[in-house]
């Protein structure tokens, strides 16, 4: 189906009078985000709310800060430097868990080796870890269904994380 791309995007119309839409403070299953390591959290973390406009929406002191900008602009930093041999961009998008090891098996015969994973993580998704030609690492993450009992409800609620009932 092919429809105007604005009816689903933050974006407004481009023109003399648009107006940027407010920062979107909601939760929602994030389609894309990037991760972007840095060896100063507090000053990575200045630059991107007074620079860029991003506004702060969860952390994990030390850890990890979840930034957010309009609806599906979401970055989140990580301490740590790029190690030499470390991919040079991290990019995460949404999938769901049938696909991972279909695009795992696809990946892997495209470039044997390329591939870590399906890994359960403790948020809750399960993901697969590609690093392409690139080097670049694509991060394929599929969410799993909630269950309030669950060790990754625990540590949702631990970081001060209310997940959905």
């Amino acid at each position: 189906m092919t429809y105007p791309a604005f009816d689903i995007s933050p974006v407004p119309i481009p023109g003399p009078d648009a107006v940027a839409p407010e920062p979107f403070h909601g939760l929602y299953g994030m389609p894309m985000f990037v991760t972007v390591p840095t060896p100063d959290l507090a000053a990575s973390l200045d630059f991107w709310i007074r620079g860029l406009g991003f506004f702060e929406l969860f952390s994990v002191p030390d850890h990890l800060i979840h930034l957010r900008r309009w609806a599906f602009q979401d970055v989140l930093l990580v301490p740590g430097d790029r190690p030499v041999d470390a991919p040079a961009l991290s990019v995460s998008f949404s999938c769901v868990l049938g696909e991972l090891d279909t695009i795992a098996a696809a990946c892997e015969q495209a470039a044997p080796g390329c591939t870590t994973g399906p890994t359960p993580m403790p948020w809750n998704s399960v993901e697969l870890r590609v690093r392409t030609p690139e080097n670049a690492q694509v991060v394929m993450t599929a969410a799993r269904p909630y269950d309030p009992d669950s060790p990754e409800a625990a540590y949702l609620r631990a970081i001060g994380i209310e997940a959905p009932r």
